[in-house]
């Protein structure tokens, strides 16, 4: 078994595997802290990525949204060739790097034109960009979807098989809905089922992804908890998730969704990107951490230096 992500430093991140990275996951007991971040909106720090600032307040691991692996972009990072911007990013934040990748309903993301959220080329779950992703040092590919793109579960689904078809032993493989993300029908506790969580599954998922308890209509802490706990009889783990921007919301807020998703078991904790646009507020990040593991815990992986 890999050391738990819990202890890891950079140099011991270097070298995991697939493999390792789940095992150092499951490992931690539901006390690891995923940070979702944009890297073309202007960094709350200016000059120092969105990444890199929520690797310091406590992430465990980063996941990038919005990331788009023919233009990539993430300002605030040093000039660097652009198939070299992931594996800078993991040189300067010693952390696990994901990307969002979406499986859109095409007739509906053309209805998003002329918002933040408005699709690329690059974005789209396509086996070629996860290769592409792959190849720049990405570790872990998370198919989900946006405000209003279109997104739903059998174009999750369909995706998902498709990359794992030609990727399942190089990427980990994670994959749900934080929010209807524009798809009539898929809203509340339509979002995800077990009905879905089986399809992904079986379509190769190594993670599953559900809204967090309290950030969704209808999604109680006992209906995730009984979805987390079939993931977990079928062998893969879970990332609950703030989307819905109340990754801005004050403090105690963030700590009772903190401890909701730890009574329903998940392993991952997911914490969104628009608290500032680009990043959750960095007061959430520590107190999520705090919440679900303590000040020793999120001290230490604040003070760990990258090159230890």
């Amino acid at each position: 078994m890999a050391k738990r992500m819990l202890d890891c430093t950079a140099s011991d991140l270097k070298n995991f595997t697939k493999e390792d990275y789940l095992s150092s996951i499951a490992g931690s007991e539901g006390r690891v802290v995923a940070c979702e971040c944009i890297g073309i909106t202007m960094p709350a720090l200016v000059d120092v990525t969105n990444a890199e600032f929520a690797a310091a307040l406590g992430a465990d691991m980063l996941l990038l949204n919005m990331f788009d692996v023919e233009k990539p972009v993430i300002n605030g990072l040093p000039k660097v060739a652009p198939e070299d911007t992931v594996r800078e990013l993991k040189r300067l934040t010693g952390r696990m790097i994901g990307i969002n990748l979406e499986p859109v309903e095409e007739e509906i993301a053309a209805g998003n034109s002329d918002t933040l959220w408005e699709m690329s080329q690059g974005r789209k779950a396509t086996a070629a960009n996860a290769l592409r992703a792959a190849q720049m040092g990405v570790d872990m590919v998370l198919l989900t979807g946006n405000p209003g793109n279109g997104v739903s579960n059998k174009a999750i689904t369909d995706s998902l098989r498709a990359i794992s078809d030609r990727l399942k032993d190089r990427l980990i493989l994670a994959a749900g809905k934080m929010h209807a993300s524009g798809v009539t029908g898929e809203g509340g506790e339509n979002i995800i089922t077990k009905k879905d969580i089986g399809e992904f599954i079986d379509a190769g998922a190594d993670i599953i992804l559900l809204p967090a308890p309290g950030t969704v209509p209808g999604i109680t802490m006992e209906y995730v908890r009984e979805l987390i706990a079939y993931a977990h009889s079928r062998g893969v783990l879970t990332i609950t998730a703030i989307g819905t921007s109340q990754e801005g919301a004050d403090t105690e807020t963030i700590k009772r969704i903190a401890l909701m998703c730890k009574m329903a078991g998940t392993d991952i904790h997911h914490i969104g990107d628009t608290g500032y646009p680009g990043i959750a507020l960095p007061e959430n990040i520590m107190a999520y951490s705090v919440a679900i593991r303590g000040i020793r815990h999120t001290y230490h992986r604040m003070a760990a230096s990258v090159n230890r």
